[in-house]
């Protein structure tokens, strides 16, 4: 991938690979999130039900999602794993529809049972918390064409925030991100399809979590897209005093400050308001 820099910041990744969709990344892309779960810590269940799911992805889109990212297990600090079958009955139903719309699919999941379904039905990304080091999960994205999202997270969600990581945060994820893209480089994972995501929230010191926004340049310096993840995580909370239903301007800023700071995409729950916010930025950007 070339490598130069614009306004210092951005070393130039100008588009992610993924199965259906070669997506240009000279504007930053939105990531609508649709949470299928009964327990999400933002959403609550509101999408479980399909039709619901459908709704909300429909609105997504309308509002100027590039990617929606559907999820049926939550991540959220002590949540409850699921089966394989569980996780799938509540994500077939939504993909099924979704696969003829047109839009680039995301699959939250880490299960090498999931992914093998999902990429069967033709989805377009593959975003695991896990970075790929379940068993045979790099195999399966390697022998498809799908784009990868690879994540940092400490510990595992039961556990994670109750023994965040210590030490210096950002080499850490680093060296751990780049560990993950070169398995999946040897893997035979072409470089384009790879995303890189530090993990806000997953075993992270309040402090930590900002301190990887802060010295963001460090993980754009690998030349791989960057997903930023801060939508109504507790960090926001921890710094504002607000509940997760009031989060949204403090999600909007931390998406913008990503942007500012070289993020490719950023993954939200608020589409439209995220949209705007970045319209402002570009036409900030456009006028340097």
């Amino acid at each position: 991938m070339t490598h130069t820099h614009d306004m210092g910041l951005r070393p130039h990744v100008s588009f992610w690979q993924t199965t259906r969709f070669r997506l240009d990344l000279d504007r930053p892309r939105v990531m609508g999130i649709v949470n299928l779960t009964p327990d999400s810590f933002s959403d609550g269940g509101r999408y479980l039900d399909a039709t619901a799911a459908l709704r909300h992805a429909e609105q997504l889109v309308r509002e100027g999602a590039d990617i929606l990212d559907l999820g049926a297990e939550s991540s959220r600090p002590g949540a409850e794993p699921l089966s394989d079958d569980e996780e799938w009955r509540r994500l077939a139903p939504v993909l099924q529809e979704l696969i003829g719309w047109q839009v680039p699919l995301s699959v939250d999941t880490y299960r090498l049972a999931t992914m093998q379904r999902a990429l069967a039905l033709g989805v377009d990304i593959l975003n695991d918390i896990w970075g790929f080091r379940q068993p045979g999960t790099l195999a399966c994205a390697a022998a498809s064409t799908c784009g990868v999202c690879v994540m940092h997270m400490h510990g595992e969600p039961q556990t994670m925030q109750r023994a965040p990581m210590d030490g210096e945060v950002v080499p850490e994820v680093c060296n751990f991100l780049r560990a993950r893209a070169d398995a999946l480089l040897q893997a035979g994972v072409a470089s384009s399809r790879i995303c890189i995501d530090p993990g806000i929230g997953f075993g992270k010191t309040v402090a930590q979590n900002f301190a990887l926004l802060r010295e963001q340049s460090a993980l754009l310096s690998m030349g791989f897209p960057l997903l930023a993840a801060w939508s109504r995580k507790s960090s926001l909370g921890a710094v504002t005093g607000r509940e997760v239903a009031q989060r949204l301007v403090p999600s909007v800023t931390a998406a913008v400050l990503a942007v500012e700071r070289g993020a490719h995409l950023v993954r939200v729950h608020d589409v439209a308001d995220t949209v705007a916010a970045l319209q402002v930025w570009q036409a900030v950007r456009h006028q340097v």
